[in-house]
């Protein structure tokens, strides 16, 4: 039961929120993504580390709450990598997801792009992307820098020629207005991002699909390696990377249409690009929790989905994963 404070009871490793319906993972994962926690300092991170470990240890120290373990495991969670135990880069975090990619977008749904500018915005998009995916990755198989660069270079030759073959297309087509032309011009990223997305996860973790990933039983023990679920957790995330862009790219379009007839928008063309930044900022904070709550993290598989071996070496019916982000 919640105590006063309204946490429930803490639980080390697992989130206060019922992880198998979205709108717990919903919750949860405003957590993971709250930009606060990228103002946190280095001696209050060694804090909430030794806060929980003083709990795993049973040294917990008379008078915490569980909303100050709640907060503890918050913080370690956004900054810390849960496989290799190491400090994720700020601009690489879940949390810095949207504060430093925003810009990005904007830069992607700019109008009247050049070929220069659309190669140079898909390039650092997928820059970003690279990085995310390789920093939230599952880590318990090391994966080696010449699988990140493989799959960085595919997302970037594939973002890059999607966006630039489709702005080609458009500018030879005869049968569009230039108005028309630069309304569905600002509708190429998306296309272009997605397909990118999907080809980033895919060739740069394409080791967990032939090497597998562990699975743990209810007790947190290692069962084994699992190729299956590697499978799971590779179109999970190629899931959440499709869904993920939707929203990011294709309702500013249609939102900036519309307020750009605006009288004060037209008489103070200035005013544009800031609007412009702003309703992308909302449509990116609005999409992420929700991509990202589609699956939850740690996800769970049925030892009858898995290798005949894996249902050999534990009595647990329900196995755990880790999908990465």
């Amino acid at each position: 039961m919640p105590d006063s404070t309204g946490y429930p009871p803490f639980r080390l490793g697992e989130s206060r929120f019922d992880q198998g319906f979205f709108y717990g993972r919903l919750r949860h994962f405003l957590d993971v993504i709250d930009p606060r926690t990228l103002l946190v300092s280095e001696n209050r991170l060694r804090e909430c580390m030794k806060l929980l470990d003083q709990f795993k240890y049973g040294t917990l120290p008379a008078g915490v709450t569980n909303a100050q373990l709640w907060e503890a495991q918050k913080v370690k969670q956004a900054i810390i990598h849960p496989d290799t135990g190491e400090k994720i880069p700020m601009p690489f975090r879940m949390s810095g997801f949207v504060p430093f990619g925003t810009p990005v977008v904007v830069g992607l749904l700019l109008p009247n792009q050049t070929l220069a500018s659309t190669i140079f915005w898909q390039w650092l998009n997928q820059s970003h992307n690279a990085c995310v995916n390789y920093c939230n990755r599952n880590a318990t198989k090391p994966t080696p820098m010449s699988t990140f660069f493989r799959g960085y270079l595919g997302a970037v030759s594939s973002a890059v020629t999607i966006a630039v073959g489709l702005n080609i297309l458009i500018k030879r087509a005869e049968n569009f207005s230039p108005s028309t032309r630069i309304l569905i011009q600002r509708f190429i990223p998306f296309p272009a991002v997605a397909s990118a997305n999907v080809c980033n996860v895919l060739l740069m973790r394409h080791t967990e699909l032939s090497e597998g990933i562990s699975v743990l039983d209810d007790r947190g023990n290692v069962v084994g390696t699992s190729k299956l679920a590697a499978r799971h957790a590779l179109t999970e995330t190629a899931l959440t990377r499709v869904v993920l862009p939707m929203p990011i790219l294709l309702l500013p379009p249609i939102v900036m249409a519309m307020l750009e007839r605006l009288p004060m928008l037209q008489k103070h063309p200035r005013l544009v690009l800031p609007v412009h930044s702003m309703v992308c900022l909302c449509a990116f904070g609005l999409a992420l929790p929700v991509a990202i709550s589609l699956f939850p993290q740690n996800s769970q598989i049925h030892v009858s989905e898995l290798e005949p071996e894996i249902s050999a070496a534990t009595e647990c019916k329900i196995l755990t994963y880790n999908k990465g982000l």
